[in-house]
């Protein structure tokens, strides 16, 4: 479980580091965007490690249809963080989709997933994305939306979305984590 955490940790960490330390930040220049990458990189390494490896308390795991409704909020999580909402008509007033679209992420993954070590990886994101929001509200309060694109682009990235849903279905699938029932 300290793998985990330590990723969790790293995670937050790396994000957090523009907006809580940014002397500190600037300070390290353009080779500061590389040295983040590679503690993200690390982060996402030991997240994955510390996962497969904890154990924990269970409460609650798959039900029909609880993985149902968690392949409808994947759905949406995936159109959230694509380029779709910025560039659409749906969407486009939305200061956070890519965030919103990672909560949505880990609430999906939590309502199958009822154990600690999932509440440990999956709730420790879903809080990180809460507070990413707080923070950039709060260093950048004033925010203009894109312009409004068309239509089509929401419908591209939707269909980009399911299509990528059953990529990521199929992955999780080849790896012992079926999700579609």
């Amino acid at each position: 479980m300290t793998i985990l955490i330590l990723g969790v940790a790293l995670w937050w960490a790396a994000h957090l580091f523009k907006r809580l330390a940014p002397s500190a930040r600037a300070g390290l220049g353009a080779k500061g965007k590389g040295i983040v990458a590679i503690v993200l990189a690390v982060s996402v390494v030991l997240m994955i490690v510390g996962y497969r490896g904890a154990e924990g308390a269970f409460f609650w795991g798959r039900h029909p249809a609880t993985v149902g409704i968690n392949n409808l909020i994947m759905i949406f999580a995936l159109y959230l963080t694509s380029p779709g909402p910025s560039k659409g008509a749906l969407l486009y007033k939305m200061r956070h989709p890519m965030l919103i679209g990672f909560l949505l992420w880990t609430v999906a993954h939590l309502l199958v997933n009822g154990d600690v070590p999932s509440f440990v990886l999956f709730g420790g994101l879903g809080l990180w994305a809460i507070v990413e929001i707080l923070v950039i509200n709060r260093a950048e309060p004033d925010w203009t939306p894109p312009a409004k694109g068309p239509i089509k682009k929401d419908i591209i990235f939707m269909v980009a979305s399911l299509v990528l849903l059953a990529v990521i279905g199929g992955i999780h699938t080849w790896l012992g984590y079926p999700t579609f029932g």
